[in-house]
């Protein structure tokens, strides 16, 4: 079910301003904190509880939603209004869903080969002691894997499976859901990217050779590149029927 709601992942935050249009049968918020043993530290997530979810004991497939850099759990609903926004896709006939939104820190939901630390070299109003919050061992990628989505089906009425469960995520967030779902094939059975920076190093020299800003490519040049049985699992989304303006219009044509 997941693979045919890529699709409508991918309008979410598109979709943010007609839902708040709109009085439709609302799901609820909630926070969530937990102990992440992967971490060593205590962590914190928002999960959004669709409207179904208090009357009964149906359970419902998960997403996991990853904010972007120098963001945090509340980005998703404070900023992208993903809590309206799926109450009116669910009153459009849009499955119902729970969808989880986790601290990652700037830690790039990957793992670290050094023991910087994301979480407290961040700028912070916390009052609490840093041990409580500081990341001694920054693996992001298990945490979400393994720590939250065990947490996650020990705690809410999920389904728990892959086939069920999917992430997606913005920017840094984007490339965090990408790479999550290609480093964890057992957890996650779909992945959305939302202006995902799937080349974190672009731009920055490597191995004494530079790199450059952007490439000339465009979705037909890499879809030649890349293997014939790679591209019936992805699905790209640039509006309807505006392909060509799009890549008219690519930044990377300017540069």
């Amino acid at each position: 079910m997941l693979r045919r709601c890529i699709p409508i992942f991918l309008t979410l935050v598109l979709a943010a301003p007609l839902a708040a249009q709109r009085t439709v049968p609302a799901g609820r918020v909630v926070s969530d904190t937990f102990w992440s043993p992967i971490m060593t530290v205590r962590k914190v997530a928002r999960v959004y509880l669709p409207p179904s979810y208090g009357a009964g004991q149906r359970r419902y497939p998960v997403v996991y939603y990853l904010h972007g850099a120098s963001g945090s759990e509340s980005d998703w609903t404070a900023k992208g209004h993903i809590d309206a926004t799926m109450d009116s896709l669910v009153a459009a006939g849009l499955p119902e869903m729970i969808i989880v939104m986790p601290d990652g820190d700037d830690g790039w939901w990957t793992t670290w080969n050094a023991l910087n630390d994301p979480g407290c070299a961040r700028d912070t109003s916390r009052r609490e002691s840093a041990a409580s919050y500081c990341v001694p061992w920054p693996k992001y990628d298990d945490y979400v894997a393994r720590d939250l989505v065990a947490h996650v089906d020990s705690n809410y009425r999920t389904i728990a499976d892959r086939a069920h469960r999917g992430v997606a995520g913005l920017s840094m967030g984007g490339y965090g859901a990408v790479s999550l779902a290609l480093g964890y094939p057992d957890v996650f059975s779909a992945a959305a990217s939302h202006s995902g920076v799937l080349s974190p190093l672009l731009g920055i020299p490597h191995d004494g050779r530079p790199v450059p800003a952007a490439e000339p490519e465009d979705v037909y040049e890499l879809h030649d590149r890349w293997p014939a049985w790679l591209w019936p699992s992805l699905r790209l989304a640039f509006g309807e029927h505006d392909m060509f303006g799009w890549t008219a219009r690519d930044p990377a044509r300017n540069i």
